[in-house]
């Protein structure tokens, strides 16, 4: 809702609870009271003509949504979240038209998280021909220098578009100052990936096996999606029903020992993934103080936690409720926002009428908006990491790298709406 409200989308929330709907709408929030397995509900909200259905319960109450609403409009889009990979059939028989299965998506971007295991690029995003990746400075000769002293650009190509330290990005400039802590958001093609992966492949390889805490659904992903990169692991869990092998360590992630087992003294990363965000608080800190030097990738379910997860330690956070909601969003506007890691974005918007003519260095957008132009959309094709001289033409779109308060910024400078208003091509990436 707040997504909707940010650009703009008038919406109804449907509440079955009058109690609830009343106590909502003294908060603000937009209500309708209806039950929302009664077919008059959906003709009442005029369900024909939404833009949009969401439906974000539980796998059976979201069938019976789409199942209802559908008998209402053939035609609506429905979009329903699915916390089992067997309910998507289900749902789809039942008329939703995008199932979401966000304990997978997260669980992968938790893992494509992980560069501590090594120095190499590891791909976080895909829009066409450019991707999106992230390294770890550690190790390295980069360490203690500038970015203008640097010249990885020179030497391969690819250009480093911000700087991660403990969960606060920094956008890049000349100035800014690499230090062991260090994660650095790179941008380029598949070769000038590669050609970075030859300069500092040998450095701060780790073979020791990254921890996951929790082996449920999110868990499980990240472990999958580590497999499929060939990084060892093991998962920390304490119920006896989810070991499944020998990679499976029964026991608390808050008990010395179990983590000893796990390997803790010699972990490149640990994945912190229980649902539970005073669990995983606790767990940041704790591991934090055992291992300073240690990558911590954690879950957070309330938005509002992310910021504490950072401030006790971790490095990177990611949110159900941003994940989901990007994902709801992205189907609405027939379009993909890449959700780089909760705090940043990659999107792609048309050149506003203000900067066409202007060359790149003329434009100075990363000095007016603090977002950076990572390529450039004409009907030449893709130009990845254009050169300062390179003029915006009318028609093109530019590709941007982006915080929430450097789109807000974008958007007020060049009119709403601006930011990801025309469909693109995003995949999902095989590191």
């Amino acid at each position: 809702m707040h997504k909707l409200d940010h650009y703009k989308y008038p919406y109804i929330l449907l509440v079955g609870d009058l109690t609830d709907a009343l106590k909502l709408h003294d908060m603000g929030i937009k209500v309708m009271f209806g039950e929302v397995d009664r077919p008059e509900t959906y003709r009442a909200a005029r369900v024909d003509k939404a833009a949009l259905i969401a439906a974000t319960g539980t796998d059976v109450v979201n069938t019976n949504i789409a199942f209802t609403a559908r008998e209402m409009s053939a035609t609506v889009p429905i979009a329903t979240t699915a916390s089992f990979s067997d309910s998507v059939d289900i749902l789809q028989l039942a008329g939703s038209s995008h199932v979401i299965q966000l304990a997978e998506m997260l669980g992968q971007s938790l893992a494509r998280r992980i560069s501590g295991v090594d120095a190499r690029t590891h791909v976080i995003g895909q829009f066409g021909d450019l991707l999106i990746a992230e390294a770890t400075a550690a190790g390295t000769p980069l360490v203690g220098k500038t970015l203008a002293q640097c010249n990885v650009r020179e030497h391969a190509g690819v250009s480093i578009i911000g700087v991660w330290k403990r969960g606060s990005f920094e956008t890049a400039t000349a100035e800014t100052k690499i230090d062991s802590h260090s994660v650095l958001v790179l941008a380029g093609s598949q070769e000038q990936l590669s050609n970075y992966d030859e300069l500092f492949c040998i450095y701060h390889v780790s073979g020791a096996p990254v921890i996951i805490v929790g082996g449920g659904r999110v868990g499980r992903a990240a472990a999958r999606a580590l497999e499929e990169r060939e990084v060892d692991y093991r998962i920390i869990d304490p119920s006896p029903d989810r070991i499944r092998g020998d990679k499976y360590i029964l026991g608390s992630a808050a008990d010395r020992a179990t983590l000893e087992r796990a390997g803790i003294n010699e972990a490149p990363a640990i994945v912190i993934t229980p649902h539970e965000d005073d669990t995983n608080i606790y767990l940041t800190i704790y591991c934090r103080r055992l291992r300073p030097d240690i990558q911590i990738v954690s879950r957070a379910t309330r938005e509002r936690n992310v910021a504490t997860l950072h401030r006790a330690g971790a490095d990177f956070v990611l949110s159900y409720a941003s994940m989901g909601a990007t994902a709801i969003f992205n189907f609405l506007r027939r379009t993909d926002v890449l959700m780089v890691t909760e705090g940043l974005h990659v999107a792609e918007t048309e050149v506003p009428a203000g900067l066409a003519g202007k060359t790149l260095a003329e434009a100075a957008i990363p000095r007016e908006t603090q977002c950076t132009v990572v390529a450039l959309r004409t009907a030449e094709g893709l130009q990845i990491n254009p050169e300062p001289t390179t003029e915006l033409t009318k028609g093109a779109d530019i590709i941007l790298i982006c915080t929430p308060e450097g789109e807000e910024r974008f958007i007020k400078r060049y009119g709403p709406g601006e930011i990801i208003r025309k469909p693109i091509s995003a995949t999902q990436p095989v590191d």
